[in-house]
């Protein structure tokens, strides 16, 4: 009689597993990982990786677009700086120089009074050594960017010369400085004092000068 093991007995057939049990065990175990893992994408990564991925490349470029900003706007602040600095400098003297002014007016008026009848040769130095004082203030002033207004003969513009007195002529055809009574003076570009000056009009022309009378 053949005999049969047991299978409730402690023998070897009842430890033993049947043969490719191990091996489906694992594939099962692997198709469950497989099944829990994320999907992949065709580059190897998954969908919430490449949304981080780009999440963080909107992230810098937002902050590549900031520091741009932030650089040409620094630009614009150094450039205005430097151009408010160069104009204080240009002009920090125009309160001294202003002051200075009067000085030279009471020279230049000096030398335009005529010389009385038979002066002697004393009074002729000290003309030539009031036009010396004049022409050395003239050339300080000129260094540092002071420069005359053009009045005497020139157009009336109110921007630079200041009227005081107006009379009628007949032998302009506009608005004409005939007297400087003050010399105006311009800082660089910038108007310093205005000229204080007279000024010739055209002279009107009223009904009975322009037309005949008709009685004669």
């Amino acid at each position: 009689m053949k005999d049969y093991d047991d299978p409730n007995s402690g023998g070897e057939g009842a430890d033993s597993a049947p043969d490719g049990y191990e091996d489906t065990v694992v594939e099962i175990l692997s198709v469950g990982d497989e099944g829990d893992a994320e999907p992949q994408t065709s580059a190897g990564k998954s969908p919430s990786t490449n949304a981080e991925v780009r999440r963080l490349e909107l992230q810098l470029e937002g902050e590549r677009e900031r520091m741009l900003r932030l650089r040409a706007d620094f630009d614009n602040y150094r450039k205005r700086t430097e151009r408010e600095r160069a104009e204080i400098e240009r002009y920090a003297l125009s309160d001294a120089l202003r002051e200075l002014l009067p000085v030279v007016d009471n020279l230049e008026r000096a030398l335009a009074v005529p010389g009385a009848q038979g002066a002697a040769a004393e009074a002729s130095d000290l003309r030539k050594g009031v036009e010396m004082i004049v022409r050395q203030f003239h050339e300080l002033l000129k260094r540092y960017g002071l420069v005359p207004i053009a009045a005497l003969g020139e157009r009336f513009d109110p921007s630079v010369h200041e009227a005081v007195f107006q009379e009628e002529s007949e032998s302009v055809l506009a608005p004409t400085v005939s007297v400087e009574l003050q010399r105006g003076y311009r800082l660089n570009e910038r108007l310093l004092r205005p000229s204080l000056v007279k000024v010739a009009v055209p002279k009107e022309t009223t009904d009975d000068d322009s037309e005949p009378d008709s009685s004669q």
